[in-house]
């Protein structure tokens, strides 16, 4: 007869047995890491920052949107990082607004592969201007050597109100010759408006910016 105990002892005693080591991280690389995690996050939350659209202030009206603080005083650290990486020259206080679309009316990405059309009206202002940028911001090469409008210049109907096509093809009247291809935004300057650049806007006095036909 096999004296059980003893028979579990000597099962239990050949098993090899099991250590767990716990290894400590030393505090000075736990402080390393968490610094450099740190800077890693604040360069790249930074750069996000200043690459794209201002995070704050922003007036949005249709497809259009502006930042009135743009270039006053008041503009906050980001508005002025990312001034400077442009290089741009905003409207300072009392001098207009620009406005920037780089959607439609409907909400769409504006698409060099369609056509548009942009009207009939625009804000009351002593001077504006529509310009058109290609995807890396610059003036597009066309075969007429324009890329914006005037309202002085513009071509009106009997009841002042205009209609300017975009397109990659010739149209007659009021036309821009959208890029051979990408997408492309829109830059509406308001100049000497009145009343506090943008305090007085409204959607309905915006243009509309209505894609006609894509593939063309």
């Amino acid at each position: 007869m096999t004296n059980a105990p003893a028979a579990a002892s000597m099962r239990a005693s050949s098993r090899p047995s099991l250590s767990v080591s716990i290894r400590r991280v030393p505090t000075a690389i736990l402080v390393v890491y968490t610094l450099l995690l740190a800077l890693g996050l604040g360069l790249g939350s930074a750069y996000w920052a200043i690459n794209g659209a201002p995070p704050f202030g922003g007036l949005r009206l249709g497809p259009w949107q502006a930042w009135p603080r743009l270039g006053s005083p008041e503009a906050d650290p980001y508005m002025r990082a990312i001034i400077a990486r442009r290089s741009d020259v905003p409207f300072a206080t009392g001098e207009g607004i620009g406005f920037t679309a780089s959607v439609d009316s409907d909400g769409r990405l504006l698409d060099s592969a369609c056509s548009y059309s942009i009207g009939p009206s625009a804000p009351i202002a002593r001077v504006w201007t529509l310009t058109l940028y290609d995807q890396a911001g610059r003036l597009p090469v066309t075969e007429l050597g324009r890329g914006n409008f005037t309202s002085a210049e513009v071509l009106r109907d009997t009841q002042d109100r205009f209609s300017i096509a975009l397109s990659r093809s010739v149209q007659p009247g009021n036309w821009l010759q959208l890029p051979a291809g990408g997408a492309f935004t829109l830059v509406l300057r308001l100049y000497d408006p009145p009343g506090a650049a943008g305090a007085n806007l409204e959607e309905s006095e915006m243009p509309v910016i209505q894609r006609l036909e894509c593939g063309a």
